[in-house]
């Protein structure tokens, strides 16, 4: 007998039967994975629940500051919650952080003078912190590679993680920074595993304990019930509008860490001698935590649709990755599908299934700060949150979209069976 919730689909969203047979087999099959996840979700709550109740929480921290926000009650507030969160000395959690790739570049630039050597260990970092990196004879000015600062990066290995005997070589006493990206960028490979980075940790502090390690954290937050601070990063960084802002945070990036790291940081932030002592949060500290204790829930329905997005796509034949049945490291799916239709048409039904613009059809641009054009599917509440449900592709071979987010599991798995439809119905599979 058919569901009321399958027969809604295809008489108010004219969805393909078969796809809702295909999508529905799926969520079967991943029904023990469902409930993995649904338990590193109610730890990672009551993590962030005990948070707000040691600082003490109350309705103060919501108030306005105005001009310099000297003594903003709620944004140190926000920022000792996120301390406790990650199990940090400190953090900066602000909403002038434009975006993760600033709030890296921030902690790296705070952290680097000329003459020093930093290394990214994961192989090619993000497009967007390619630019941070690169020499301004390139078409930017002001780069690392500018300040006379030195660069390089060891690949991964053939099986698509760290290379810890490479890094053991490569580490020396001028390195200063030594750097990881934890989720894929638009590269065809699994997240790094908490594993890998604990081990990373232990070699770079073992060869010397003042050597700093750095991860950019984005599409991390709260997919396991530990976070990479607690097994030896020191600096850690990421994005207000991915995974802990729980889609109602508006803008902003954090950064968490040592102490003394932080304050340094926080002197790239604003200024040396006003550091973190300054900065107005514009009414946002509501916002911030109250997502962030939204997070956790926020994540876990991300992290099933993008599960389920791997489980369909893989049993149709697809090449995905992660695999659905291994073991996550962030909310990405990526799907390689070979074609530029295939690609285009799965992103554009990812945006009708959008509350917002979903009238609108995405096409490929010229997005700052990425070397090839990019389609963008995100119909948010929040612009350009990749927590909400979104996908994203750069227009190169082997043409591969990224599916990430969901505000809830019911709408991931809406685009799930939405993108599959439109696949159908367009005789691509």
């Amino acid at each position: 007998m058919q569901s009321s919730y399958a027969r809604y689909l295809e008489e108010e969203f004219n969805i393909d039967k078969k796809a809702i047979e295909i999508v529905a087999k799926a969520e079967d099959e991943l029904s023990e994975r469902f409930k993995e996840t649904d338990d590193i979700a109610a730890v990672c709550q009551l993590k962030v629940l005990k948070a707000f109740q040691d600082n003490h929480i109350n309705a103060t921290h919501f108030d306005w500051s105005t001009g310099y926000g000297y003594d903003d009650a709620g944004r140190e507030a926000v920022e000792r919650v996120y301390a406790s969160v990650f199990r940090t000395e400190a953090a900066l959690v602000r909403p002038n952080i434009v975006n993760g790739t600033h709030a890296i570049a921030s902690t790296l630039l705070g952290l680097l003078a000329p003459g020093d050597e930093f290394v990214e260990i994961s192989g090619t970092p993000y497009d967007t912190l390619r630019t941070v990196i690169k020499k301004s004879s390139e078409g930017f000015k002001g780069t690392i590679i500018d300040y006379g600062i030195k660069y390089s990066e060891i690949p991964l290995t053939p099986d698509l993680d760290l290379d810890f005997d490479a890094i053991s070589k490569k580490v020396s006493k001028n390195t200063k920074v030594v750097a990881m990206q934890r989720s894929t960028g638009y590269d065809f490979r699994p997240a790094i595993s908490l594993d890998s980075i604990q081990k990373a940790c232990e070699i770079v502090h073992g060869i010397n304990p003042e050597k700093i390690v750095m991860l950019d954290n984005c599409y991390g937050e709260f997919v396991d019930t530990i976070e990479p601070t607690e097994l030896g990063v020191d600096i850690m960084a990421g994005s207000l509008i991915k995974n802990p802002g729980g889609g109602l945070a508006l803008s902003g990036g954090y950064i968490v860490g040592r102490e003394d790291l932080v304050e340094r940081i926080s002197y790239r932030l604003t200024c040396p001698g006003i550091g973190s002592e300054c900065g107005l949060t514009y009414g946002q500290n509501r916002n911030v935590l109250q997502g962030l204790f939204l997070a956790p829930k926020v994540v876990n329905s991300a992290l099933k649709g993008a599960l389920l997005a791997g489980k369909v796509y893989g049993n149709l034949g697809f090449d995905v990755m992660p695999d659905a049945d291994a073991k996550r490291s962030d909310i990405i799916q990526a799907v390689k599908f070979e074609d530029p239709e295939k690609m285009l048409t799965f992103c554009r039904a990812i945006q009708s299934a959008s509350p917002i613009d979903s009238y609108v059809s995405p096409e490929p641009w010229d997005m700052p700060g990425y070397s090839d054009q990019v389609v963008m599917a995100a119909g948010a509440f929040v612009q350009g949150s990749s927590i909400e449900l979104s996908a994203d592709a750069p227009l190169r071979e082997p043409y591969i979209a990224y599916f990430q987010g969901g505000l809830t599991y019911e709408h991931s798995s809406f685009g799930v069976v939405k993108s599959l439809s439109e696949l159908i119905n367009k005789g691509l599979l």
